[in-house]
């Protein structure tokens, strides 16, 4: 796409990990979601390139945490440019941060 989001929050609370990102859409995508259409676009190409990285992110995210990825859930809103991503995990999580 060309550039990051402008802001990254993550949260580990026990064995979930929530990830915020802000600002995410490019201004042709910020055009596009004025219709429904666009919309539509929008949210299944985004799925499409996270499905598409996902065995990397979540290889990543194990190799951090030394746990496994049981499910990872992602949605944009093509509102306030927001993507949620929540990892669960086999295991609590939280002690990586200490």
């Amino acid at each position: 796409m060309g550039r990051g989001p402008a802001d990254v929050r993550t949260y580990v609370i026990g064995d979930a990990i929530f990830v915020r990102l802000k600002g995410l859409l490019t201004p042709a995508e910020r055009q596009l979601a004025h219709s429904e259409e666009g919309k539509t676009l929008i949210k299944n190409h985004r799925r499409e390139l996270v499905e598409a990285s996902r065995p990397v992110l979540e290889s990543a995210i194990e190799e951090i945490t030394g746990s496994k990825v049981v499910s990872l859930y992602t949605d944009i809103s093509t509102e306030t440019g927001e993507r949620i991503i929540v990892m669960t995990m086999a295991d609590d999580v939280s002690k990586w941060l200490t």
